[in-house]
């Protein structure tokens, strides 16, 4: 057997009213002055007043930085770093999706590094040490709970990653009422993006590609694929929604330790230079870039629509999962192309140039993509 190398959090919370628990294992990890990294529409909704109810009965000091945006760009990373610094922050709790979630990571680095992130960037190149950290998602998609992943939008619009086992949390804490009130287009756009995170994490050319990343990922799109649909038209359902949060940080494991490919390099410049969500990115790529990799991942592909969609007849089931995908997408009330997201045709080779980029994601591919071969999936995406 090839060694490989898993990397996973320490330790994993799950399950209904969790969050109201965050004060005793944040007492007991994060020490006495906490700041809590979040979004303003989260803050203001109330959804994470049994959080902050919680930390304030364990007489924890907490500051509150809720400015966090999609796609945060390093400036916010930057500003939340000097709100720690300022109120001596001993420990950090990400609240929210995928954003608040890496930029918790990142400031729990930075404060207590003091290292510059700029050096940071890349895979294995932050130095560490870091603050404690705990992290708890409201959306079922990113796993950037149980991932050593930040990424950040650098300049105008490309998106740079911070990869290191440093970035895992101490706790992840996954509590499914979070996720009850996340409305239906959120819930089918992350959904999509979970199951993007399986189906590379499956299929990556990673030398680190391993058997537990891969049973992570079978299991991830059984329960993604069997409740995505009643998740997001039947939002209240709590069987469905712990399914999607499960299915998501099992996803989430997965691509920890066998890396995300060329999906994911041809969706970040449509999130940088559009402001599409990440998640609705993902799902706009995804059928043709699982047709260009068919040649080389077809047998996989198979395997993999078996378990989203037993209905498929065996023998055709590497063919037809591309299309599989794209109607589930489209089922869910996903637009289907790029120009339905306002994207115009003249920014294709834009988008082709910024996607080779990517080099970190690009060379986990199953089959090599040429400047030439990103052009022509954004165009057949169009």
């Amino acid at each position: 057997m090839t060694p490989f190398v898993f990397s996973a959090p320490p330790s994993i919370l799950f399950g209904s009213g969790r969050i109201k628990a965050l004060g005793e294992h944040a007492g007991r990890l994060l020490g006495p002055r906490v700041i809590v990294l979040t979004d303003a529409g989260l803050l203001g909704s109330g959804l994470l007043n049994p959080a902050f109810d919680s930390l304030s009965a364990a007489g924890i000091a907490v500051a509150t930085f809720a400015e966090v945006v999609a796609d945060p760009p390093e400036a916010v990373v930057l500003a939340a770093v000097d709100a720690a610094r300022r109120h001596e922050a001993t420990g950090v709790i990400g609240l929210g999706g995928g954003s608040p979630m890496d930029v918790a990571k990142l400031v729990a680095l930075l404060v207590r590094s003091g290292e510059d992130l700029a050096q940071a960037y890349g895979v294995g190149n932050a130095r560490g040490p870091r603050l404690p950290l705990i992290l708890c998602p409201t959306t079922a998609g990113t796993g950037s709970e149980v991932t050593p992943i930040a990424i950040v939008t650098t300049g105008e619009a490309e998106k740079k990653g911070v990869v290191s086992p440093l970035l895992l949390p101490d706790l992840a804490l996954l509590d499914p009422d979070l996720t009850l009130a996340l409305p239906a287009y959120v819930t089918a756009a992350t959904g999509i993006d979970a199951m993007v995170h399986a189906i590379e994490a499956y299929t990556s050319a990673s030398a680190n590609n391993n058997p537990v990343s891969r049973s992570l990922a079978r299991e991830a799109l059984r329960l993604l694929g069997g409740n995505i649909g009643r998740a997001v038209h039947h939002g209240h359902e709590p069987a469905a929604r712990g399914a999607m949060l499960l299915g998501s940080m099992l996803a989430g494991q997965a691509f920890a330790n066998s890396p995300v490919a060329a999906v994911h390099a041809l969706a970040y410049p449509i999130g940088g230079i559009f402001h599409v969500p990440h998640g609705l990115s993902n799902a706009l790529v995804l059928p043709e870039v699982l047709r260009f990799n068919a040649p080389r991942a077809g047998e996989a592909y198979g395997e993999l629509a078996g378990i989203i969609f037993p209905d498929l007849p065996k023998r055709a089931r590497s063919k037809a999962f591309p299309d599989a995908m794209a109607a589930l997408a489209l089922s869910l009330g996903l637009p289907p192309r790029l120009r339905d997201v306002g994207i115009p045709k003249d920014a294709l080779p834009r988008l082709a140039d910024d996607a080779m980029k990517q080099t970190r994601l690009l060379v986990n591919n199953p089959r090599a993509v040429t400047q030439g071969d990103a052009l022509a999936i954004y165009e057949a995406c169009w």
